[in-house]
């Protein structure tokens, strides 16, 4: 068989298949699949064919069916299967690029966000796919083999942290790494599924394509109720680009990746129009068929231009009305940190020092560390200043809530700085009726003349780093991880007040956790302080990325942060997400910075993932939906017009 004949039979069979769903009013008959001819007058024929008005009871899958059976797909195009999985590997690759990778992201990078996902999608519903054997099967696994590359390339940092940190083999922590990226990935594979499921229910592509946004939502919602992993949502990737991530103070995160997805399936769509055969005596309304494919590609490039332009739209420059010195300590996490006899005179000094850095002219960054961001330089005014608070980070110090120790310092400090403290540490409470003590990763709050305003326990805690989940079931897990944390979890959010002014307190992994974050807000915060331990990370990615998750937070709630961490990266942060100051990482130091307060409350802020719920509901019903017969022929029917 000749290549032109194998184009031709190739050509006829795709347009058998769609003719079958695009062009008639009810569904074909058997004797009118397998007849080329009769399909033909079928497709110009307002009505179903006699033999299927005959057999009402054939339905458009069953007709699918036919077609696949009476149709297969040539030799060359089953040869050709590696190309769906090519394009799902490169989608993953892609959308490696706009998050960060070892170091801070440029902000250019988020172009590829736009189309990363287009060679999936056009693999998924490609006519290899949706035409040949067990459509649904290989869908998933075109989209889990993507979900199962991006996660395993973006969160690479499990093993690293797991073999320097957690004390595990390099088998235990390359197998964690592993089964991580399979069970996260599964989430894609469900996104290509449903993409595939809802294009054989009903016939369509486009209606496939207009599906995809709301489940893709629907599914990053899922990521952060169902396995509390939300790390590295699409949205993410748009932090720096002040025209879009203006949905944040409206719909999350979770807007702005639904805008990318729908972005990609619109690109994705150029590949199918042509596929439908413009029918003689039916409008021409396809675009890429009326218009070509360079005017076609020519739109999408304007469109990307147009949305990436915000990475160059300066937000607005609120003036900072207060001043913190977030104290970066830079202990080592692997070291032994008792500090037994003199060493923890030695540690507080030290402590102290920093703790009065508002007191000496000093330099930071005007931006983001190691991205080029200029230095800024701080003078003091001609009369002496007391910061509006001083806050240390989560990090290993030996700080105990019930040491005498620890108390009598942080009294000290407060009365001689005259200031307000926020300080990480371990908190214990004794439980009467377990009869032991319930131990927390906790922020305790002191007044600047030293009394104790309160304590926040982390109430998200983190799997296998902070606790061992169904202990009962995997018995063997306190072995494999050897250093893990048994911490009690929180139970409340709450908001102190200091100087007037009411304070919001997260620490470390609740930064990924829009919804409880904006919760402090909500209950009145004006600014949200963040303390963590980025120390496990290492020179990773992930220090990287857990700051531009912070930053969204601070868009979505149109709050400042304090980020103050043990060995960065430690920075102011304003309403808009831009990183107005910020220090070195990995060294002993001290960010005197300023900031402000803000009470107003966003859509998001009040009612929350809202937007995100609705699109699972829209997903979950367009699923439903699309399974009942009567629809599917009302869709079919109406794809003549």
């Amino acid at each position: 068989m000749t290549s032109s004949t194998r184009i031709a039979k190739t050509a006829n069979g795709i347009i058998l298949i769609v003719t079958c769903f695009s062009h008639t009013s009810g569904p074909l008959c058997a004797a009118c699949l397998k007849n080329h001819a009769h399909t033909t007058w079928a497709a110009s024929s307002s009505t179903a064919c006699p033999s299927a008005r005959r057999d009402s009871r054939l339905s458009v899958r069953s007709s699918l069916r036919i077609a696949a059976g009476c149709y297969k797909l040539s030799p060359s195009m089953q040869g050709q299967s590696w190309k769906q999985w090519a394009a799902a590997c490169l989608s993953a690759a892609l959308l490696e690029l706009p998050f960060p990778l070892a170091g801070p992201m440029p902000a250019w990078r988020s172009v590829f966000t736009w189309f990363a996902l287009v060679p999936l999608i056009v693999a998924v519903l490609s006519p290899a796919v949706t035409v040949g054997p067990r459509p649904l099967r290989k869908a998933f696994l075109l989209a889990y083999l993507c979900g199962i590359l991006w996660y395993a390339g973006n969160c690479y940092w499990i093993y690293d942290t797991m073999l320097l940190h957690g004390g595990l083999p390099p088998v235990v922590s390359f197998l964690l790494l592993v089964g991580y990226s399979l069970v996260l990935g599964l989430y894609f594979g469900l996104f290509g599924l449903g993409v595939a499921l809802i294009r054989r229910n009903t016939g369509s592509t486009r209606l496939a394509l207009v599906f995809a946004p709301f489940l893709w939502a629907a599914l990053e919602l899922a990521a952060s109720r169902v396995t509390s992993v939300p790390w590295d949502q699409l949205g993410y990737s748009q932090v720096d680009n002040g025209l879009v991530n203006q949905l944040a103070p409206w719909t999350g995160v979770y807007g702005i990746s639904f805008l990318l997805v729908a972005a990609n399936a619109l690109f994705a769509s150029g590949s199918f129009v042509t596929l439908q055969p413009v029918v003689p005596g039916q409008p021409r309304w396809r675009l890429k068929a009326l218009l070509g494919g360079r005017v076609w590609a020519a739109f999408g490039l304007g469109l990307i231009v147009l949305l990436e332009s915000g990475i160059g739209l300066a937000p607005p420059s609120p003036a900072a009305t207060a001043t913190a010195v977030l104290v970066q300590p830079n202990l080592d996490v692997s070291a032994d940190n008792s500090w037994a006899g003199p060493e923890w005179d030695r540690h507080i000094a030290e402590f102290t020092r920093l703790a009065n850095a508002s007191a000496t002219d000093k330099t930071y960054i005007a931006g983001i560390p190691e991205s080029g961001a200029p230095l800024g330089e701080i003078t003091l005014p001609p009369y002496p200043i007391h910061p509006d608070l001083i806050a240390w980070p989560e990090s290993p110090a030996p700080f105990t809530e019930p040491d005498p120790r620890f108390q009598q310092m942080l009294v000290t400090l407060a009365r001689k700085t005259e200031s307000p403290l926020i300080v990480g540490n371990l908190g214990a409470d004794y439980s009467p009726e377990e009869r032991s003590w319930r131990d927390y990763n906790s922020a305790l709050v002191v007044g600047q003349d030293g009394s104790r305003v309160g304590r926040y326990d982390k109430i998200h805690l983190v799997p296998f780093g902070e606790f061992i989940p169904f202990k009962q079931v995997i018995f063997f897990a306190r072995k494999l991880t050897g250093r893990v944390s048994e911490f009690t979890r929180g139970d409340q959010r709450k908001v102190f007040r200091l100087n007037g002014h009411r304070y919001g307190v997260f620490i470390c992994y609740e930064a990924v956790f829009a919804d409880e974050v904006r919760e402090f807000s909500q209950l009145g915060a004006e600014v949200l302080v963040n303390i963590s331990d980025d120390g496990w990370y290492g020179d990773t990615s992930a220090p990287w990325q857990h700051l531009n998750m912070v930053r969204m937070r601070a868009i979505e709630n149109r709050r400042w942060i304090l980020r103050d961490t043990n060995n960065g990266v430690t920075a102011v942060i304003d309403p808009y997400g831009r990183v107005r100051q910020s220090i070195p990482r990995h060294q002993v130091d001290a960010l005197p910075a300023g900031y402000g307060f803000r009470s107003d409350v966003t859509y998001y802020t009040a009612h929350g993932d809202t937007f995100a719920w609705l699109c699972a509901i829209l997903a979950l019903g367009g699923l439903g939906l699309s399974a009942r017969p009567s629809l599917r022929l009302k869709i079919h029917g109406k794809a003549r017009s």
